[in-house]
């Protein structure tokens, strides 16, 4: 039996065909790659990217594969070739490495490079960036630590009322963490003294991260914050050490040393990888877009569900309604807008 042919009318044909050539194409590109400068494991930054990228290979069996820099800038630029030679679409994070990514991508503007946690741009307006609110989350910390260290109904806090901050380096994101960081602690009481230590770029020493914690503790420091990646776990083990707190960044990390971690600052970055390739399979992906993700989208957060709670009730609800206010916009937090901090 022959199929029954529908014909249409001329016009419209036209008008269908004119629709589906204009209309978005979705793909379903093959391969993905992850490339950071530093390495997986630190149950922070990396880490969350990765369960972004498990999570595309799971949901639309893509081809993924991470390549770590191990922060040794000889690898960073063969690392972008091999990513290139082998995926369709480059999930990156440049840090310290914008020139290069700016030149491969100029030098295939077939590829999809999604720059992660920085803003880059190149001159062929290929690079899509993903830049992260940090402020808003980090404010909430700043909150949180400062209503703790002028609560001495809390075990172990003392009179002073000093809170701390440990970060991996001096860069522009680490600055904008500390600075709603020290926002939020001020609202709460001018008179809180910040004290501040960075490691200089070492990341992955968490040896490094506990001991500057350690002398942060020994100056009356009742919080510390750390915003250093896989050497901000030694920071969260001093705390446990001297039955004082900390607060976690990037994943939650209020379990790794329980009853000591009272809070953590979330930066999702697995999140923005599954939306941002979602756009891809869907057609909807703009090249060298300024993706911002902040509390609103979920991209940033401030949690403090853990199997030990510590904080009292008054510091849950203030931080639920200051996240509230950020939400609808009735509170603006002021970003970082490149002032000197570590002073």
């Amino acid at each position: 039996m022959r199929p029954t042919l529908v014909r249409l009318p001329l016009w419209l044909a036209i008008a269908l065909l004119a629709v589906a050539c204009t209309a978005p194409q979705a793909t379903q590109p093959a391969r993905a790659v992850y490339l950071i400068n530093g390495a997986l494991g630190d149950n922070a930054f990396y880490d969350s990217g990765q369960a972004g990228m498990d999570a595309l290979a799971e949901q639309y069996g893509v081809e993924t594969r991470t390549i770590e820099a191990n922060f040794d800038a000889g690898k960073y630029e063969p690392s972008l070739q091999a990513a290139v030679a082998y995926a369709d679409v480059i999930f990156v994070i440049s840090y310290g490495f914008e020139d290069a990514l700016r030149e491969i991508a100029d030098r295939n503007p077939d590829k999809v490079f999604v720059n992660l946690d920085t803003v880059v741009e190149n001159s062929g307006g290929t690079i899509t960036s993903v830049d992260f609110i940090e402020e808003e989350s980090a404010y909430l910390a700043g909150v949180v630590a400062g209503m703790l260290t002028v609560d001495t109904s809390v075990p172990n806090i003392n009179p002073d009322k000093v809170i701390g901050v440990v970060g991996g380096d001096v860069d522009p994101v680490v600055n904008a963490f500390i600075y709603a960081y020290e926002a939020g602690a001020h609202a709460v009481d001018p008179a809180i003294r910040v004290e501040k230590r960075s490691l200089g770029g070492a990341w992955d020493d968490a040896a490094k991260g506990k001991q500057a914690a350690l002398q942060l503790y020994d100056q009356q420091a009742d919080v510390i914050f750390q915003v250093a990646a896989a050497a901000g776990i030694g920071v969260l083990q001093a705390a446990s050490e001297r039955s004082l707190y900390a607060i976690g960044v990037d994943t939650n990390q209020n379990d790794l040393e329980p009853g000591f971690v009272v809070a953590s600052d979330i930066k999702d970055v697995g999140k923005a990888i599954q939306e941002v390739y979602q756009t891809i399979v869907e057609g909807n992906y703009v090249a060298g877009a300024l993706l911002s993700y902040g509390l609103a989208s979920g991209g940033v957060d401030l949690v403090t569900e853990a199997q030990v709670q510590v904080l009292p009730a008054a510091i849950e609800e203030r931080v639920a309604a200051l996240r509230q206010q950020i939400v609808d916009g009735s509170l603006q937090v002021e970003l970082y807008d490149g002032r000197e901090i570590w002073q």
